[in-house]
């Protein structure tokens, strides 16, 4: 049995991993697992899932659930996170933690020798030069768990990497594809909201709308399947049914088709290189669909994914600056502080400002990330 950490179990994908796991018992076992500050929701789960280590964001929930629960052991903040990914019996820690928030619990737990389930795709977008020669020092596996780059790690699977021609990641253009850079002008946060295909979280659904999610995950693509920024191209594709592609020297591009469901790549982390039946799955029906659809992304309409494409050429310190300062403008977008187009304009300013690092270290990285909030805070009065 294939004992899991979850880190960010209230969360979207968190919550999806409950829902495989309490489908293959026999399987999976939630040993560890970590929530922020929805500690109604973590009691939920608490029922149905019997974790023996939880680590919270506060210490007064920390305080109160020690009082209530007290075969259970209780950890708080980053050293607790650290703590309960690198216990002695996890073999492997799903990291469904969003943002940069995320990336040190990884390192953490890459050199206790724990194989990584990544969600957190900031991880790699900030730190992918620090982390990868981490994974191959510590022989362990970095296994995708955002749909597109499972769909591109089931597409490379018996395939060599010299025979790539280029990596074809899908965008469903999140809430706003259809509309100009004049509509997005006065768009509200609850239209915003409105994600049409995918149930996910706040923060990665406006991420969708402005596309730097997108963006993320290029970068994301470049350090796990060890690509160029050249080789690796984006779609629009509204109905989210081919999840992404890769495209081979002699024409050939193979894809990973199915419904919108994160349980599927959640599951086959888990579970690879073998699949199970996923319980309560929609069978993808081509016939009933009848009509896909795609198109090249305007990168002037998508300001966003070209700011991540120079940031991830740049290197360097330059993914962090964008991913800190992101990370920020979307909070005060999500609290009415902002406009939506706001978001790619505070970040666009604040990797302008920035002077450029060749090769941070974390230390210098967490800097680095502070500072490029602090600077959007700043321009917005926030500070």
């Amino acid at each position: 049995m294939k004992k899991i950490c979850v880190l960010g179990v209230t969360g979207s994908i968190g919550q999806q991993t409950v829902d495989v796991v309490r489908h293959h018992r026999d399987e999976f076992e939630i040993v560890a697992m970590s929530a922020g500050k929805n500690i109604d929701l973590l009691e939920k789960i608490m029922t149905v899932i019997h974790a023996k280590h939880i680590c919270v964001q506060k210490q007064e929930d920390m305080e109160y659930l020690q009082r209530k629960y007290k075969d259970v052991h209780f950890y708080c903040g980053q050293d607790g996170l650290i703590q309960i990914a690198t216990l002695p019996q996890i073999d492997i820690v799903l990291n469904a933690i969003v943002g940069f928030a995320g990336l040190v619990p990884t390192m953490k737990a890459i050199q206790a020798h724990k194989d990584i389930a990544l969600a957190n795709k900031e991880t790699l977008v900030v730190a992918g030069h620090l982390i990868i020669p981490l994974v191959k020092e510590n022989n362990v596996q970095l296994l995708p768990v955002d749909s597109e780059h499972s769909a591109i790690f089931q597409s490379l699977n018996g395939e060599y990497h010299g025979e790539i021609r280029k990596i074809i990641l899908t965008a469903s253009g999140g809430s706003f594809r259809d509309k100009s850079r004049s509509e997005l002008e006065h768009v509200s946060v609850e239209d915003a909201l409105k994600h049409p295909n995918w149930s996910m979280g706040a923060k990665i659904t406006i991420d969708s709308a402005t596309l730097f999610n997108k963006g993320l995950e290029v970068m994301e693509a470049k350090w796990l399947f060890d690509v160029d920024y050249d080789d690796i191209e984006v779609l629009i594709h509204p109905e989210s049914i081919i999840h992404s592609m890769v495209e081979y020297q002699d024409t050939a591009i193979i894809a990973q088709l199915g419904t919108p469901d994160m349980r599927l790549p959640i599951q086959y982390a888990l579970t690879y290189p073998h699949r199970l039946p996923l319980l309560g799955g929609k069978h993808l029906s081509l016939s009933d669909i009848g009509t896909l659809h795609f198109e090249k992304p305007d990168f002037h309409r998508f300001h966003a994914l070209a700011l991540a494409y120079e940031a991830g050429r740049k290197g360097g310190s330059m993914p962090c600056v964008l991913n800190g300062a992101n990370e920020q403008a979307n909070a005060l977008f999500l609290s009415k502080k902002i406009a939506f187009l706001d978001i790619e304009k505070y970040v666009e300013e604040t990797m302008r400002a920035h002077h450029w690092v060749d090769h941070p270290t974390l230390e210098q990285l967490i800097e680095i990330d502070q500072w490029a909030r602090n600077f959007v805070r700043e321009r917005v009065g926030e500070i």
